[in-house]
């Protein structure tokens, strides 16, 4: 009898454990979406709404592309209500939803939409500076945002405006992925080109595009000086043409010219310059020997100047050379320019000495009011016989056997 007892008990526990099962499975299915809008404009109030026979306020959990969040419920006449937050309903984009009830059956989405306005240009536009021609460009890119910072719908329109030299145009392009861009060509002409956009009545500042010229082609190369004596004082001064791309625009100003001088010996000098207005202009020194140049100047990598052949006359055909004080004291000069003048100071004189036939010693000296002086001291020359030679404006004296006591 006890055993039978038993028994029943147990398929009573049994019998009494499933109804409840079924009887929560039944209350948690009873919970029903009631809210039947999936759009809603972004920043707006947002609440889904469930029907529920129960009490119980399960969570509910939403998620976007910015972040996850659980929301808690309100009851209110057996319907549960959600209410979205705002850092979720204010930015654009699906919003994934589930209720975390015991079933975990209900979930869904819904899309928070743009707002067909904008409250800023969000602008940018590169590279500032192009060249003339038509084949290179710069791209402008906006992306109109509302005032919650989002994106504007797809396909809305943005309207470009640009400004060049005496013209005016617009160009109608569409947003597309969140942005509108187009790329803008230059023009033959160099110049200032002054960029806006506009949409929904809503403009942008104003951007400014460097238009300069394009490669500069072949140009003339001249050359102006006071004589065409060697007295290695006065100034040659080389200037080109104006420097022009093939559109005819005058180059940028600073562009770099360089001028190359081969003179007799195949020794090459070199001077540069900057263009202003497409003119530039360097400067060089007279040699101080009789020579010849050959000049030519380029605009490194993108255009060179025609050849041109200076020739410098020999102004010092002769210069005398005194030996006093024990043969200590080397005086050379009077050094006369080409109309019996003093030579400018500043002319070279070396002076090379020889003991034994073996060069010991080189010295270099300017000229000052058209002399120079050399003083051979006894403690680093000893008394004996050396040689010396002696050379300016490319001639020069020999010296032999000259005795120091």
């Amino acid at each position: 009898m006890r055993i039978k007892l038993t028994y029943i008990l147990f398929f009573g526990l049994i019998f009494q454990s499933s109804f409840t099962i079924a009887q929560e499975n039944d209350t948690s299915a009873k919970i029903e979406l009631l809210s039947t809008q999936s759009n809603y404009d972004v920043g707006s109030k947002v609440i889904l709404k469930f029907s529920s026979a129960e009490t119980k306020t399960p969570l509910f959990y939403c998620s976007n592309s910015y972040g996850s969040t659980l929301v808690a419920a309100t009851l209110k006449n057996n319907t549960l209500e959600y209410i979205i937050p705002k850092n979720i309903t204010k930015k654009i984009g699906i919003v994934n939803w589930k209720l975390l009830d015991k079933s975990g059956v209900l979930s869904g989405k819904f899309y928070m939409q743009p707002k067909a306005e904008v409250a800023t240009m969000e602008t940018y536009i590169g590279p500032p500076s192009i060249e003339a021609g038509g084949t290179d460009y710069t791209m402008l890119v906006v992306m109109p945002t509302d005032s919650l910072d989002n994106p504007i719908p797809e396909n809305s329109l943005v309207t470009t405006k640009y400004q060049f030299l005496t013209s005016e145009e617009k160009d109608a392009i569409y947003t597309k992925n969140l942005i509108a861009y187009k790329n803008i060509n230059s023009k033959k002409e160099d110049g200032r080109m002054l960029i806006s956009s506009e949409s929904l009545e809503k403009n942008s500042k104003e951007f400014t595009i460097n238009v300069t010229a394009a490669i500069p082609t072949n140009f003339n190369i001249t050359a102006t000086r006071p004589h065409n004596y060697a007295d290695g004082n006065q100034v040659t001064t080389f200037s080109t043409s104006i420097i022009k791309d093939r559109y005819n625009n005058i180059v940028s100003d600073g562009t770099f010219v360089t001028f190359f001088i081969t003179n007799s010996k195949g020794n090459i000098l070199k001077t540069t310059g900057t263009t202003i207005d497409g003119v530039a202009n360097s400067k060089i020194i007279h040699p101080d020997y009789k020579d010849n140049w050959s000049i030519k100047a380029y605009v490194n990598g993108m255009a060179e100047s025609n050849k041109i052949t200076l020739n410098y006359i020999q102004v010092i055909k002769d210069f005398k050379v005194e030996f006093s004080e024990n043969n200590r004291t080397i005086t050379v000069g009077p050094l006369k320019s080409f109309m019996q003048q003093m030579i400018p100071d500043g002319l070279q004189v070396t002076l090379t000495i020889y003991k034994n036939d073996k060069n010991i010693e080189t010295l270099t000296k300017t000229s000052f009011n058209g002399y120079v002086k050399y003083r051979l001291k006894p403690a680093v020359y000893e008394n004996g016989t050396y040689n010396f030679s002696i050379k300016t404006a490319g001639k020069q004296k020999e010296f032999k056997t000259v005795k120091l006591w």
